[in-house]
Order: structure tokens, then C-alpha cells, then sequence
């Protein structure tokens, strides 16, 4: 009997990439009922038949609720009765957000509130919310959004906690391979036109991980949060230049163009920064960051002093380990989009 048994678990932006992966995990275990919570009816219903064709017995215990994280009374309704949420509603892409601010700032920070205002209020045990290294010294409006995002995660969990009800935690987490709108499904997609894989920068680095491990993050920060606590998983990275011939290894080499860095990219991304590094445990496979627990009486600490305000170094894609080619092979050969795609070039 797992920790789940017979609970209500709710997903926000459960049609996305990672709503379907943590289906996967869950539809398995003894859990009573999944919330799959989004604004697109069209996603759910293609969801619906897929778990129905799939899975006609298990698909009984997912039930759908359209709705928009922006729209408070929308959650509220979802809401009731739900034991636990994964909060993956957000806007992602960074061109998009670039150019459309407002609109991450009503998804991403805004809609964040409406949902933990709405778990706090209906007793939810715990929220595990999902972030981005793009929020560690953010440079474009995603970033700064999902930034924001976290500390509305914060302050939301303090309040939650000086009540003693719902326990309230965050996740931040790299490049998900082939989650939707990411670079190797369009490289795959290029080779198969015949057409030449367009880089960005091949000097550029990214944190790789695959959905199973992104889905793994979120369980560990369930099981181990206190109020606050943000969660980090160590990760492997890559240069893009060496991404791009991983792909061409095993699909085909049609050549490539380097277009240049789109709006608000960076060259390396931080998991964590030197200052939180400070108040981070490692625990293994993850890094723990404690929430700051200090209150607005600054007068005990500025006498007391406080002579360390950050580490030598932050975690990033350029000073974790960096896979070489075949490395980044075997390691998107993890992920079941690459695998499927290989499966449908055999059959032609």
C-alpha cells in the first residue's frame, strides 16, 4: 500500500508532457482518483481515448476538468476533496514569453497563487510545483516569471505552514528531453525532411534529463519536503553542438546551420545559485534548498552578522559533467520518443 492509497491526486496542466508521464507512474498503483486539470479540450479528449484504448479498466479512475490556473473559481471547483497536487501548469517556451510577458506573468505567477490560495482553503495535504533552471538569475521573461513563481511558492508555503496545513514545496529541474516544444524532436524532424538541423550555438550548454526522472524529482520532493524546501536533481549536460551530432548519429547527418541565439537565451543554465548553495543539502542523487525561515526582524541578524552570503560557484551545465557524443547518445536513448521514432525508420 503506497502513501497514495486511495487519494485524490490532481495535475495541473496534466495534457502537457509531464501531466502524462506521472499518469504512467500512478495509474498502476492504488491510488483512488486522478484530476487531470487543463484549459484544452481537445488535449483531454485525446487523452481520454488513448487511456481508454489503452487501459479500459484503469482509464475509469482519470477523471477531466476544463478549466485555467488563471481563473481562481475554475481551481476552486477542481479542487474539492483533492489530497495532493502536482502544479505543471505554465508557459514554457521563451521566444513566446519574450514577446507575450503579461501573459506568462497570468499563467505563471498569478495562476500559481490562484492554486495554492485554492489548496491552502480546501485542506490539500501537499502541492509539489515545478520550476525551471531558467529561474536562477533569470535573464528573459520565462525566466523571471518562473523566478517570481518561486518565491510566490515560498511565501505561500509560510503562510500554509504558520497554520500547520497543507505542506507546500517546488521543484526546479533542466532541459526535459523531447517534452513538447523542445529541440530534439525538431532536429529529428529536420533530418527526416532532408533538410539541414538548425543550431542555435554549438558552444551553448543544457542540463539533459528525461521525463521519467523529471516525474522521479517530483516523487522525491513529495516524500521528503518540508514547507518550503526547493528540490534540485543533479544532472548530466551536453553542448548543443554535441546534442546536434548525437541526434544526426543516429537518425542521419543532413548537416547543420547556425542561426544564433534566439530572444533571451543563454549560453549556460544554473540549477542553483552560489547563494543558495549556502543552505543546500545534498542528499544523494538531489540537492535540498531550506527555506529562509528569517522574519522581517532584521535587527538579531544584522548584530549577530552573517559573514557568508554565498558559495564559490553556483551549479550549472558548464561545471556538472558534460557527456561527450556517445554519451549523449545512450542517454536520448533513455527517452521512448527517440526510441519510437528509430522503430518507424526501421519499418519504412
Amino acid at each position: 500500500m503506497s502513501k497514495f492509497s486511495g487519494s485524490i491526486l490532481m495535475i495541473t496542466g496534466g495534457t502537457g508532457s509531464f501531466g502524462n508521464t506521472v499518469l504512467k507512474h500512478f495509474l498502476d498503483t492504488d491510488i483512488a482518483e486522478i484530476r487531470i486539470f487543463s484549459r484544452d479540450e481537445k488535449k483531454q479528449d485525446d487523452m481520454r481515448h488513448e487511456l481508454q484504448a489503452k487501459f479500459p479498466e484503469k482509464a475509469k479512475k482519470v477523471k477531466f476538468f476544463i478549466g485555467d490556473v488563471r481563473n481562481l473559481q475554475s481551481v476552486r471547483d477542481a479542487m474539492h476533496g483533492v489530497d495532493y497536487i502536482f502544479h505543471a501548469a505554465a508557459l514554457k517556451q521563451v521566444p513566446s514569453c519574450e514577446f507575450f510577458p503579461m501573459e506568462a506573468v497570468r499563467t505563471n505567477v498569478i495562476g500559481t497563487d490562484n492554486v495554492l490560495h485554492a489548496a491552502i482553503d480546501e485542506g490539500v495535504k501537499r502541492v509539489v510545483c515545478l520550476s525551471t533552471d531558467k529561474a536562477a538569475y533569470p535573464i528573459n521573461a520565462m525566466g523571471i516569471s518562473k523566478a517570481m513563481m518561486e518565491h510566490v511558492i515560498f511565501a505561500n508555503a509560510r503562510v500554509a505552514a504558520e497554520r500547520g496545513g497543507t505542506v507546500i514545496c517546488c521543484t526546479r529541474y533542466g532541459n526535459v528531453m523531447c517534452s513538447r516544444g523542445s529541440v530534439i524532436p525538431l532536429f529529428i524532424d529536420q533530418i527526416k525532411a532532408g533538410n539541414p538541423i538548425t543550431i542555435t550555438d554549438p558552444n551553448m550548454t543544457r542540463f539533459l534529463m528525461n521525463l521519467d526522472e523529471a516525474v522521479d524529482l517530483v516523487k522525491f520532493a513529495f516524500e521528503h519536503a518540508n514547507p518550503g524546501d526547493l528540490f534540485i536533481q543533479k544532472a548530466d549536460a551536453s553542448t548543443i553542438g554535441d546534442l546536434a551530432k548525437a541526434v544526426q548519429k543516429l537518425f542521419g547527418d543532413t548537416g547543420t546551420n547556425i542561426i544564433g541565439t534566439r530572444h533571451g537565451e543563454k549560453l549556460y543554465e544554473t540549477l542553483m545559485t552560489r547563494e543558495e548553495r549556502l543552505r543546500s543539502e545534498d542528499m544523494g542523487g538531489y540537492f535540498r534548498v531550506s527555506a529562509d525561515n528569517r522574519d522581517l526582524n532584521y535587527d538579531k541578524y544584522f548584530v549577530k552578522g552573517q559573514v557568508m552570503t554565498q558559495a564559490e560557484e553556483s551549479y550549472t551545465s558548464h561545471n556538472t559533467t558534460l557527456l561527450d557524443v556517445d554519451g549523449v547518445v545512450k542517454k536520448i536513448l533513455t527517452t521512448d520518443y527517440v526510441k519510437e521514432e528509430l522503430e518507424k525508420g526501421e519499418k519504412r
